[in-house]
């Protein structure tokens, strides 16, 4: 049993020590708004998002996992687990999907996005990402409403990460 764990574990580990990559930890900040006009009372059509970051660099794709936190997006706070996959150096391009976790349940469908940014060293081991990012699904439901609209965004952020 313990031999079948071990081999397990190399198989998992092989993968990603043969691109000999580069993971990092950081956070992040976005500026948001909507595309078109929301005619729903009570709701900003912008704001700002927080969130906490871990990627892992082999090259030239990396791949990343967000947790993002936005107040009162559209009326309430908001959650968004997200995975990217990026392709690049220090210009890059990616494309990501997840899920919002709002007033208590998630979404009924995920969203997706597409991302183009500007990934610096700044310092050993220390980088500054700024990028845009455009996120968009097919319908939202807003305050309880029955009424699905178009809930298309673009995104203006910043992260630092220090790589480990």
């Amino acid at each position: 049993m313990k031999k079948a764990g071990v081999m397990l574990l190399m198989l998992l580990v092989l993968p990603f020590s043969a691109f000999a990559g580069e993971p990092r930890l950081g956070v992040g900040a976005n500026y948001w708004t909507t595309i078109d006009d929301i005619d729903v009372d009570n709701v900003d059509e912008d704001g700002y998002s927080l969130y906490a970051s871990y990627q892992y660099w082999m090259s030239l794709i990396g791949i990343e996992a967000d947790v993002e936190f936005l107040p009162d997006k559209y009326g309430e706070d908001a959650i968004d687990p997200q995975v990217w996959i990026l392709v690049g150096s220090g210009i890059y391009a990616g494309a990501g999907i997840g899920i919002e976790y709002r007033d208590g349940s998630f979404a009924d469908e995920p969203f997706f996005a597409l991302r183009a940014g500007l990934n610096l060293e700044l310092l050993p081991s220390i980088y500054l990402d700024i990028y845009g990012l455009y996120r968009f699904n097919d319908k939202a439901e807003l305050d309880n409403d029955r009424t699905d609209i178009d809930t298309d965004t673009v995104f203006l952020g910043t992260a630092v990460r220090i790589g480990f």
